[in-house]
């Protein structure tokens, strides 16, 4: 696959990761929650992350370890792959399974969204993984624009 293409299908899927996942709190913030909208939210989100988890660790392995990595290390900016690389890694491997288990609780008896312990509990999640998906877009960006500085 090419490699821009495969980096913009990479994005797309972990923006609509985002979106689900923001979109989903917006639902928990709502007087009665509607839980076939939150939901959908909630699945939108999850295969969003679970695209972007699949089609990031198939550039990381075919790509970024051989071709960009060295680069990068060798560049003006070493410190984008040692920091922002590494961080970005190791919240990555946690993000999709946090958005399962924000997703499986939508699909608990819905009486527990009556609950507002349940509620805020699953909203401090929710806005969790968006926050974190926001943050990984960032590193990406530093990373990318280590790459691009370095040639």
């Amino acid at each position: 696959m090419n490699k821009p293409l495969l980096i913009g299908l990479h994005l797309g899927a972990a923006i609509l990761g985002i979106d689900g996942f923001l979109w989903l709190l917006g639902e928990l913030f709502a007087e009665r929650v509607h839980v076939t909208r939150a939901r959908i939210a909630g699945l939108i989100g999850l295969f969003g992350f679970i695209g972007s988890w699949l089609l990031g660790g198939y550039y990381y392995l075919n790509y970024y370890g051989s071709l960009v990595k060295p680069g990068i290390v060798a560049g003006t900016a070493p410190w984008a792959h040692k920091i922002a690389m590494e961080a970005k890694e190791h919240i990555f491997l946690f993000l999709v399974p946090m958005a399962f288990v924000a997703v499986a609780f939508l699909f608990v008896d819905p009486i527990m969204f009556e609950s507002l312990r349940v509620k805020k509990g699953l909203r401090f999640l929710t806005a969790t993984i968006a926050i974190l998906g926001l943050v990984i877009g960032a590193m990406g960006y530093i990373i990318s624009a280590a790459a691009r500085w370095a040639v």
